[in-house]
């Protein structure tokens, strides 16, 4: 019964001790927290127009060519596959950031999120066009 007791008290007296705390501490740790932001929103500087116009026909000239690269006819595929490409550079360069075009005009890199970024605009330039009517079986409607 004993130590029953002392343990009750001691837990008791835990309580008390860990509840109590330092008004200045709390204070302290209430201004380190509004003063340091914890994850950083801003999306840097702006891209210009000038610069989206650049990156809508270097990356449409770059789609082209890599269609091309392999076909027999150049100048009719380069013809067939100017508007799909440069609908798929204008979809991307509605939501290019700074960094993606200093990368891709300057650097000559392709970023990651640019790619996941065509094919997001090629699955949506491409579905564009209008499908094939499917055939009627049995003139059934």
């Amino acid at each position: 019964m004993k130590t029953f007791l002392a343990f009750i008290s001691s837990l008791f007296l835990v309580f008390i001790l860990a509840s109590c705390s330092d008004d200045d501490e709390v204070a302290v740790t209430a201004k380190k927290s509004t003063q340091t932001p914890r994850f950083d929103h801003s999306h840097g500087k702006e891209v210009t127009d000038l610069e989206k116009h650049k990156f809508e026909h270097q990356f449409a000239d770059q789609c082209v060519e890599r269609e091309i690269k392999n076909s027999q006819n150049k100048n009719v595929d380069r013809q067939r596959y100017s508007r799909p490409c440069l609908c798929i550079a204008a979809f991307m360069m509605k939501d290019l950031t700074a960094t993606e075009a200093e990368k891709f005009l300057k650097e000559h890199k392709n970023t990651q999120s640019l790619r996941i970024r065509y094919e997001n605009a090629a699955y949506h330039c491409l579905q564009e066009k209008a499908q094939a009517k499917a055939p009627t079986v049995f003139r059934q409607r």
